[in-house]
């Protein structure tokens, strides 16, 4: 009788237990949705709280106990060094796509006829020694032959445009929220180190200080690195005034973030401005070129993995690896995730002797 008894009591709790679990589930899915739309810019959030609050605690020691001044202060510098940089981009791709325009219908660009040896290269030599020869005679009717394609880069160059708008947007969002954290720095950080201490016991403390690190690392490693490349370029193509230079200093910050050389992209502006200015102020230029793309050597040891254990090239595979999986938020993503993997690694072989 007894038997009998406990075998329906037992299903019942079984049942219970699948409704309530299914309930957690549903509530945990339900609830991811509605924060969804917000999950990027509060991990960027979360990043350049980061990043920047060593600076805030500088910052914050000049103005006393006045915390609150300190903070709204340092929020409104945060925004215009965003903000301010982006105008100037933004304003300098509509006006090199304006000046071409108005170049191109006035017929003032000269170009010249192309060298005869061209058209004996392999495969390209032919169409692109015709094509040249064409848009020297009339560029305006070459063009019209290419509408379509014309309208395709015209409508990208849109895209691209609109699209920085909506990234300035959403760092703009990031940042204040940022500064929500920041002001409550303390007690996120002893939610976020109760949270790993509660998925990996003990050394769940040292993991969450490993994040912490690792995403301060890479933000003054590549980041860090990545804008000072591309503001040094902007100031080397301002001066040697060189047509739509905010997209060429772009360029050269995705590139630098990317983990590539800035030369790829000056080292060709460097050849029209031998093209365009005088022999020494063009040779200065690409001396600068060199010495920009050339300071990832020293820039990155100083900046990169500064602080920490673990060592720089896990760092920068991370955070390569991460770029290359979910794009430039993968850049810490990645750089955690490799960073904990290699702590749990190198313990594990401590312990296994």
């Amino acid at each position: 009788m007894s038997e009998q008894n406990t075998t329906p009591m037992a299903e019942n709790h079984s049942l219970d237990s699948a409704i309530r679990i299914s309930l957690v589930a549903i509530l945990v899915y339900w609830s991811f949705l509605i924060f969804k739309p917000f999950l990027i810019p509060v991990l960027w959030a979360v990043i350049i709280s980061v990043a920047i609050f060593p600076l805030f605690l500088k910052f914050e020691a000049l103005f006393g106990e006045k915390k609150k001044l300190a903070l709204i202060l340092f929020t409104l510098m945060s925004l215009s060094v965003l903000i301010v940089p982006s105008f100037f981009l933004i304003n300098s791709i509509i006006e090199t796509v304006k000046m071409f325009a108005d170049t191109v219908q006035a017929g003032s660009i000269d170009i010249p006829q192309p060298p005869k040896h061209i058209a004996e290269w392999p495969v390209i030599g032919e169409p692109l020694f015709s094509l040249w020869s064409a848009a020297s005679e009339n560029l305006v009717a070459t063009l019209s032959q290419y509408k379509e394609e014309l309208k395709t880069v015209v409508l990208k160059l849109v895209s691209t445009t609109l699209g920085t708008v909506g990234s300035v947007l959403q760092f703009t969002i990031s940042i204040i929220i940022a500064s929500v954290f920041i002001a409550n720095a303390a007690n996120i950080k002893q939610f976020v180190q109760s949270l790993f201490i509660k998925l990996a016991n003990e050394p769940g403390k040292e993991f969450a200080n490993i994040a912490e690190a690792t995403m301060r690392s890479v933000a003054q490693g590549v980041l860090g690195v990545a804008f000072i490349q591309a503001i040094l370029s902007g100031i080397g193509l301002l001066i040697m005034d060189v047509p739509g230079a905010g997209l060429w200093a772009l360029g050269v910050l995705l590139l630098a973030i990317m983990q590539l050389p800035p030369i790829l992209i000056l080292g060709p502006v460097a050849i029209y401005v031998f093209s365009s200015a005088e022999t020494v102020p063009a040779v200065l230029f690409l001396i600068w070129s060199f010495l920009i793309s050339a300071s990832d050597a020293f820039l990155k040891p100083l900046f990169l993995g500064r602080g920490m254990d673990i060592p720089m090239l896990v760092i920068l595979i991370g955070a390569i690896g991460g770029m290359m999986l979910h794009g430039i938020i993968g850049l810490f993503i990645g750089a955690v995730v490799l960073a904990i993997l290699y702590t749990l690694f190198i313990t594990w072989l401590e312990t296994s002797h």
